[in-house]
């Protein structure tokens, strides 16, 4: 450091781990302080942290593979035949012959000419946007949307795209703006269940907008991936919209998978653009190669897996019906809101940070883990909490929480 840049610094200045520490205060004292929480056990459905056991509503497992021995069995054979690590990026050296294979699975499984793997879906959704939407470019995304695509749209919008965020599913205004755009290329970028409201995206709507306006629609499958359509092949198979080459569809596999990484399913021109132009797919390490033999195995069970799907969907149906009797008749003592959402995904809308982690804190005590979301996840006056639900749970969990809810409610928490 220059002496001239050294003057400028105010000799009272406080030391920079006490400025932190101030913004750390008025996180805590604004509710909005994050803690981990250890787990001494696997995540599954019954989990122990700190000692104590518990039932887990936190975890995004929508079909209970993570612990499956048919995934753990894999996984362990390929890590024996194909190392620990990968040891490079796709691009150099990492490329391995497991990741191949489930890129062919993956393409087969959705329905798409190609697709291609990433090590999160966050790296799967900075990839995507940026890389297709230049200066030149329109970006549509709705305000709901998860923070990877809003982080997405952010560096599309430095490389000099413009960015517009349509009222969540209000396709009205969508299409005014689409109207009204002359850019050269124009991209719609939705979830398609959106992740902390659990409702599903207007996707026939959406695909039918990209085709009159001659734009790409980028579909975040991340809580549908697995769950939803025939043989859990998402939101798009549950619409039954084909794979049209305007649709390039993301999907996680660390939620109804069961392992972890993302991937891209799209046309040959975009898988190819992505793998010449991505950064967050060129300049990363791959993930290692047994966890993609550990998903080729997850592809199976998916497919397979419709008597997971209906124990989901029978917790989820006993849920809302429970909750919906709670609040019925606990309306003079709460002022909780269930939203409309028919996913795994079940906000409890409480309104205050405060009370939410209240909520979730009592929960906690009654030995169940639902954890509390506030701001700026969700919007100012909307904490909830967010009720993850699983084919592992039984009929007994729900009605365990169900009495644990209507006891904090008749106290007015």
């Amino acid at each position: 450091m220059s002496n001239k840049a050294l003057t400028k610094i105010k000799p009272d200045a406080p030391p920079l781990h006490a400025v932190l520490q101030g913004e750390l205060d008025a996180l805590a004292a604004a509710g909005l302080q994050r803690r981990h929480r250890i787990l001494q056990s696997p995540g599954g459905r019954e989990i122990e942290v700190d000692g104590r056991k518990l039932i887990n509503f936190a975890s995004n497992d929508y079909l209970g593979l993570a612990q499956h021995p048919a995934l753990v069995a894999a996984m362990a054979d390929g890590a024996q035949r194909w190392g620990a690590g990968s040891g490079a990026a796709h691009l150099l050296s990492g490329h391995l012959a497991p990741h191949a294979e489930l890129e062919a699975a993956l393409a087969h499984f959705t329905g798409f000419p190609r697709a291609l793997t990433f090590s999160s879906g966050y790296l799967a959704n900075l990839a995507v946007t940026p890389t297709l939407a230049g200066r030149g470019a329109a970006v549509f995304a709705d305000k709901l949307n998860h923070a990877s695509l809003i982080d997405a749209m952010q560096l599309a919008k430095t490389q000099g795209a413009t960015v517009q965020r349509y009222p969540h599913a209000d396709l009205a205004t969508l299409e005014r703006l689409l109207a009204a755009s002359t850019a050269q290329r124009k991209l719609i970028v939705t979830d398609s269940i959106f992740s902390m409201d659990g409702d599903l995206a207007p996707l026939p709507a959406l695909l039918a907008l990209a085709r009159q306006y001659e734009a790409f629609l980028i579909v975040d499958d991340a809580h549908g991936f697995g769950v939803l359509g025939p043989q859990g092949r998402g939101a798009l198979a549950h619409f039954a919209l084909p794979a049209d080459p305007r649709l390039i569809l993301m999907g996680t596999l660390g939620k109804a998978a069961g392992v972890g990484g993302a991937f891209v399913a799209a046309s040959e021109e975009v898988i190819e653009t992505l793998i010449s132009r991505a950064r967050s797919y060129i300049f990363t390490t791959a993930s290692p190669p047994a966890l993609a033999c550990a998903l080729c195995e997850s592809l199976r069970l998916i497919e397979q897996g419709d008597a997971l799907r209906s124990a989901l969907f029978a917790r989820i149906q006993e849920l809302r019906d429970g909750l919906r009797e709670l609040l019925d008749a606990s309306a003079k003592t709460c002022a909780w809101q269930l939203p409309a959402s028919l996913s795994a995904i079940q906000p409890l809308i409480v309104g205050r940070n405060e009370d939410a982690l209240h909520l979730a804190q009592a929960l906690w005590d009654k030995g169940y883990w639902v954890p509390a979301i506030r701001p700026p996840t969700v919007p100012q006056g909307s904490a909830r909490l967010r009720i993850s639900l699983s084919a592992a749970h039984t009929a007994a969990d729900i009605t365990g929480l169900l009495a644990a809810l209507q006891a904090l409610a008749q106290r007015g928490m």
